[in-house]
């Protein structure tokens, strides 16, 4: 699989600075990638259906990137491939009050599918070891003294250990966690935000805030560079897509979809002898009503 060159399962450590973030020597290719993606597309459709049917294995698919990265675009052009009867998306913003006075997984439980479904985070849980961990804005937390008083490493190291545990637990209850970040380039967020800028439809998308985060682009690459290496286990894996060209993150990210989804396993259930007794006796007196015409 292409996308395995960006796959992190805990077997070696992740140092963004060291990846591409662009196609590479697969740009000019692009008709060529999307025709593949479109097939891609179809297999998702498949798979899902067997998926949903099957009702033995749970899906949850994170996208965490920079600003101006593509995860909304990402969700619209691979993940609109699936039907939406068995797919819910959730778009992780900064915690409420309510959420705040709770463990930091706790939203997240709520957010989890039911085995047959898939679940597409828009951030994540991740954001409380990112965001939460720039910013130092657990010093802010309402938490017991025991809690506070770790350093800064310990505190975060904590919750690493956590969130591995975490992920295991879904595995371990018939549940996938599949976790994609989108490497993007300073250049290219700069050409993205200037697009946002100059672009009426798009002046939406664009706050200051942007520039104040872009700011510490570099800081939040080897933060994510840590967070990756600590949380990357083979039941849980990362994969760290290159994103300056959309058309290859789009392919790159079906793969590791579809993969995902052969990964359960999904197989239609299997009729006993008495429902398949009863359907011929159905499909009997459905063949009668025509010759009774």
């Amino acid at each position: 699989m292409q996308a395995d060159a960006y796959r992190f399962d805990g077997s070696r450590p992740c140092d963004l600075s060291r990846l591409p973030t662009d196609a590479g020597s697969e740009k000019g290719k692009k008709e060529e990638y999307a025709a593949k993606t479109a097939a891609n597309l179809r297999r998702m459709e498949a798979l899902q259906d067997a998926l949903y049917a099957d009702g033995r294995e749970g899906l949850i698919i994170l996208l965490q990137a920079l600003d101006a990265a593509g995860k909304d675009g990402t969700i619209k052009h691979v993940m609109g491939g699936l039907n939406p009867q068995g797919v819910t998306v959730y778009n992780f913003k900064q915690p409420t009050k309510t959420e705040l006075q709770h463990d930091y997984l706790w939203r997240v439980g709520q957010c989890l599918p039911p085995r047959g479904g898939i679940a597409i985070f828009n951030r994540s849980y991740y954001e409380d070891v990112l965001v939460v961990q720039l910013h130092q804005l657990h010093k802010t937390y309402r938490m017991a003294d025991r809690v506070l008083t770790d350093s800064d490493e310990a505190f975060f190291e904590k919750r690493y250990r956590q969130i591995r545990h975490f992920e295991e637990y879904l595995y371990e209850n018939s549940f996938r966690v599949l976790k994609i970040f989108l490497h993007l380039s300073k250049e290219e967020q700069k050409k993205r935000f200037l697009d946002r800028i100059d672009t009426p439809e798009k002046n939406w998308k664009f706050t200051p805030d942007d520039l104040r985060e872009r700011a510490r682009f570099d800081e939040y690459n080897r933060l994510y560079s840590r967070v990756i290496s600590a949380t990357a286990t083979e039941h849980a894996p990362w994969f760290a897509l290159p994103a300056d060209q959309k058309w290859y993150t789009r392919y790159l990210a079906s793969e590791v979809v579809v993969e995902a989804l052969q990964k359960c396993a999904p197989s239609y259930p299997a009729l006993d002898e008495k429902t398949r007794a009863e359907m011929q006796r159905a499909r009997i007196r459905l063949m009668a009503e025509d010759e009774s015409r």
